[in-house]
């Protein structure tokens, strides 16, 4: 979750634990940063933006960069992730019209532009030279920000899962660094039979039921499983490429932290850093906690790299959850709040908080996923990011996409339980699918 992910529910991109993030927020102040906005404010303006909880950190961050350099007071108020969407549609059809813009989980796109929650900003946009519509990641992009060819948003935070592992545990333990998820699966059995009496597995699955957990660990898999593209729209869950994403979980489960229905992110990154887990599938910004002293028993014992892949799939990943700034259709004022979307998602911004430790931001554009700032500040990570981000698969963002998710978290929970199997678990969730 952004990861600053000052998760109480994750997503994210979490911790990703209150006390880091807190501290983070409190400690992390930055330097003026030149973004791409313009002279909004005058001092005696405020903006009202909704913010979800795993983004608080970029979101005071922004807050207090946009007043410093504008005069315009932000206040933001922070919500659940799994609240976003309830507040803005009723905020936007009871006519209270409270917030000026608004922060949301890609996934929910469709859902806030047909319940009229989202202002349409595809000719603004596309024409606004600061903006730069073309830089942004592609793959990032669309799936962002885009229902029915129009725009309602601009992306703030691109994620995606690559895979963290332990060097000196896969090194003791004989095994290589897998490519596949059946390699995968073998790693993590060897190394959890040879080391659980000592309270080291091979892998720290995300089971708990949420979408950022258990939802992120199977697209994970048919992102890089499916021959073909996953559809936003309706991804196909009748394939054999589905089952299978599905049959890698339960076949990594035996050897993972105990018990995965209940390993979050915010129980397996602590073990990770602890040194008790051989690969963990995790936001790209573990990184910069690996390499943190005052977090990690692993400095300089960590490594990363794509996710594993299948017989017919390819080197890519899955945008777990991702956010993106869109303005409320009854913005006090159109304009200022426009104003403070594109500086969100500038390049000058998105750069300072890729390379600032804590903010849970990961790249959105081509010209910050390439920047030699990023990749000082988190070289291994920036190499990886740039195999992937790119070719990075979308979750589906049709209006009905808030309860496809919900069912599918469902089915696949009862799979872990042992109720399902991997095809009744796809069965069951096509039918709830097609219901919607």
């Amino acid at each position: 979750m952004s990861k600053q992910r000052s998760f109480s529910t994750r997503p994210a991109r979490a911790i990703r634990t209150a006390a880091i993030a807190t501290a983070l927020v409190v400690a992390g102040t930055l330097a003026g940063c030149a973004a791409d906005g313009g002279d909004a404010g005058d001092g005696d303006r405020t903006l009202n933006v909704l913010i979800a909880q795993p983004q608080e950190g970029a979101g005071k961050i922004l807050a207090e960069q946009y007043e410093e350099e504008t005069g315009v007071k932000v206040e933001i108020e922070v919500v659940p992730y799994d609240q976003i969407q309830t507040k803005a549609i009723l905020d936007a059809q009871s006519g209270t019209n409270h917030y000026d813009a608004i922060q949301y989980w890609y996934t929910s796109v469709g859902a806030l532009a047909e319940a009229g929650a989202l202002a349409d900003l595809t000719d603004w946009a596309s024409s606004d030279e600061e903006i730069d519509e073309p830089d942004f990641i592609q793959s990032i992009f669309g799936p962002y920000t885009q229902f029915e060819g129009k725009t309602y948003g601009l992306p703030i935070d691109g994620d995606t899962h690559v895979l963290f592992y332990n060097t000196d545990i896969l090194e003791r333990n004989g095994v290589a660094v897998p490519t596949t998820w059946d390699e995968y699966v073998a790693a993590a059995k060897t190394i959890t039979e040879a080391e659980k009496a000592d309270g080291v597995y091979g892998a720290a699955l995300l089971g708990s039921k949420s979408a950022f957990n258990i939802g992120s660990t199977f697209f994970n898999r048919l992102a890089t499983m499916s021959p073909d593209p996953i559809d936003p729209a309706m991804p196909d869950l009748t394939t054999d490429a589905a089952v299978a994403a599905a049959q890698a979980m339960l076949d990594a489960s035996p050897y993972a932290l105990p018990s995965p229905l209940e390993i979050g992110f915010e129980q397996a990154l602590p073990q990770f850093l602890a040194g008790n887990v051989g690969m963990i599938e995790f936001w790209t910004d573990l990184g910069v906690f690996a390499q943190d002293p005052g977090q990690s028993k692993i400095v300089d014992g960590w490594g990363v790299a794509p996710l594993p892949v299948g017989p017919e799939g390819h080197v890519s990943g899955a945008l777990n959850a991702g956010w993106a700034m869109g303005v409320s259709p009854n913005a006090s004022d159109e304009e200022l709040a426009k104003d403070f979307v594109r500086f969100s998602s500038s390049k000058a911004m998105n750069e300072q908080l890729i390379t600032t430790t804590g903010s849970g931001v990961d790249p959105i554009r081509t010209s910050t996923l390439e920047s030699e700032k990023y990749r000082e500040f988190a070289p291994q990570v920036a190499e990886v990011s740039a195999q992937v981000l790119p070719e990075a698969q979308s979750w589906p963002t049709s209006p009905a996409a808030p309860e496809m998710i919900s069912a599918l978290n469902d089915n696949l929970a009862l799979m872990l339980q042992g109720n399902l199997t991997a095809e009744q678990a796809m069965a069951q969730t096509w039918d709830a699918w097609q219901k919607l």
